[in-house]
């Protein structure tokens, strides 16, 4: 494999449209990226995406994509009509049962892996301690740690134990902040000892349980880095999620081109700092401009020796091991074999008697 070909397997893209135009197969091909993200703007029906990932792999025949959808349940699903679309992760939170949330997290694996898609961008490891916080809230399974470190457990489980990568997010914790890092950058205030206390314990338990990927917030901590926002400082991802919680795994980005980036960053320069920072996988989920300028600029960046080839190398392994775990080898799905899975009756009886459960938790005993 080419440096060329290395620095591509460090880039997880998004696109417009439903289809594998030609201008987006002659980028696949050029670039050679190492994952897809897709978004509610691609997907239409289980057919369409069937044909959509098996369209995405053949234009990658030198390294299968990982293809990421962010599917949580609630407000943020991302699959159309067709599939079993869970509540929220709060709703399994004030059930507090494990059960519903390894058997949720299994079936959205199962409805996945049938139309192609091999990663998970759940679950959310925040706990929700901040009422202000305006981004988190019901995406979090609670408002304590050790509900978040359970039911995040179950879910890790449940996705990978049906060959589904689960990526823990957003390290070390968005559930303290009350602004939008889509909007804004946070600043977390927090002590050290509150973040040890709160934030960071489900992030330790899914380390020690084998997460397979990791996704960092785009929140600036003054407790642990006053200058920098995790995912562009070394000092978070480095020092404290390799170095001190021995996290060997795959780190992908937030999206690069939300506003806590973009807007104190230029894309080129917050690419090639994420690397440095120890991120192995850079997101950037819509702009094809901006994926070729961080692309060109991570490029010259191995080219002077600023991103050592020891480094891209490190990256290189985590994603290889990740892929042979979960997406190698690469076979094609069918649509027969998807809609007997998407949405089949056993799902749609698990998501009902999950229901039930928000009929229960809403009569006046429990409010």
């Amino acid at each position: 494999m080419t440096s060329r070909d290395k620095i591509g397997q460090l880039f997880m893209v998004g696109f417009l449209g439903t289809s594998v135009t030609p201008d987006l197969a002659s980028f696949i091909k050029k670039y050679k990226p190492g994952g897809v993200i897709l978004f509610s703007r691609n997907l239409e029906s289980v057919e369409q995406m069937v044909d959509l990932t098996n369209d995405l792999q053949a234009c990658s025949p030198h390294s299968p994509l990982t293809i990421s959808i962010d599917q949580e349940g609630g407000r943020v699903s991302r699959l159309p009509k067709g599939f079993t679309i869970f509540p929220p992760c709060s709703l399994l939170g004030r059930s507090n049962s494990t059960e519903l949330a390894y058997a949720a997290a299994a079936t959205i694996a199962k409805e996945l892996k049938a139309v192609g898609v091999n990663m998970n961008m759940a679950p959310v490891l925040d706990v929700n301690s901040n009422p202000d916080n305006p981004v988190i809230g019901d995406r979090a399974f609670g408002t304590t740690p050790d509900v978040v470190c359970e039911l995040g457990l179950a879910t890790i489980a449940g996705l990978q134990d049906n060959r589904v990568v689960a990526c823990g997010k957003h390290f070390p914790g968005h559930g303290d902040t009350n602004t939008d890092s889509h909007k804004e950058l946070p600043v977390v205030e927090a002590q050290r000892d509150r973040l040890e206390a709160v934030e960071f314990p489900p992030f330790r338990r899914a380390i020690q349980r084998g997460v397979a990927s990791m996704m960092t917030a785009h929140v600036l901590y003054r407790a642990l880095d006053p200058e920098l926002p995790a995912t562009l400082s070394p000092t978070i991802i480095t020092d404290l999620l390799r170095r001190e919680l021995q996290y060997d795994g795959a780190v992908l980005t937030d999206d690069l081109e939300m506003l806590a980036i973009i807007d104190h960053y230029g894309i080129e320069d917050a690419a090639v700092r994420a690397i440095l920072a120890g991120c192995d996988i850079l997101l950037i989920c819509k702009d094809r401009d901006r994926e070729i300028a961080a692309f060109e600029a991570v490029e010259k960046a191995v080219e002077s020796g600023a991103i050592s080839t020891e480094r891209l190398d490190l990256s290189m392994a985590r994603i290889a091991r990740l892929k042979d775990r979960f997406v190698a080898p690469y076979k094609p799905v069918t649509v027969s074999d998807a809609k007997l899975i998407a949405g089949c009756r056993t799902h749609q009886a698990l998501l009902h008697s999950i229901e039930r459960i928000r009929e229960q938790l809403s009569h006046p005993q429990y409010s």
